[in-house]
């Protein structure tokens, strides 16, 4: 399908955009969520409640490993460069989610670990995005959720 350009009407209303906005709905449900969650240090709470911890710092809770990543590797992971993610660590390092250690394989490197309020984090991240994907099917129904997640899944590979 070819666009005209003096129909800009499509600049807002094509699959891009629909996706883009989908994306941060999603993430803003599940960082409400958490938000909410009584297993969730009361001032990750309030972090998430007055918006800052965002959908970014969600990139570190989908990639990093459960037994820790090199900031390297992890930004390859959430597709953001090196030093965009060490700020990231480092606004979560202060939080108490994540830990720098001596890599035990390179004593030269370093690997980022989540801490046991990390851990508790990444535990209501998982009941969050359960949450917020039964809510997304029970909007569009489930047939519908699932061609998105298939289609989704197909043009992501």
């Amino acid at each position: 399908m070819t666009h005209s350009l003096s129909d800009s009407g499509w600049r807002q209303a094509h699959l891009g955009h629909w996706l883009a906005l989908a994306l941060q709905r999603f993430d803003a449900r599940v960082l409400q969520l958490m938000a909410g969650n009584d297993q969730v240090p009361l001032a990750l709470s309030n972090l998430a409640t007055r918006g800052s911890l965002t959908a970014s710092h969600i990139h570190i809770t989908r990639h990093l490993a459960l037994d820790g990543s090199r900031l390297t590797d992890l930004a390859q992971r959430a597709g953001v460069s090196k030093q965009a993610m060490g700020k990231l660590v480092d606004q979560c390092e202060a939080w108490g989610l994540v830990q720098r250690q001596s890599d035990a394989q390179d004593a030269r490197a370093r690997r980022v670990v989540f801490t046991a309020t990390g851990l508790a984090w990444l535990q209501a991240f998982a009941e969050a995005v359960t949450q917020t994907e039964a809510e997304l099917r029970a909007a569009v129904g489930t047939e519908v959720a699932t061609v998105i997640a298939i289609g989704l899944e197909a043009y992501a590979a």
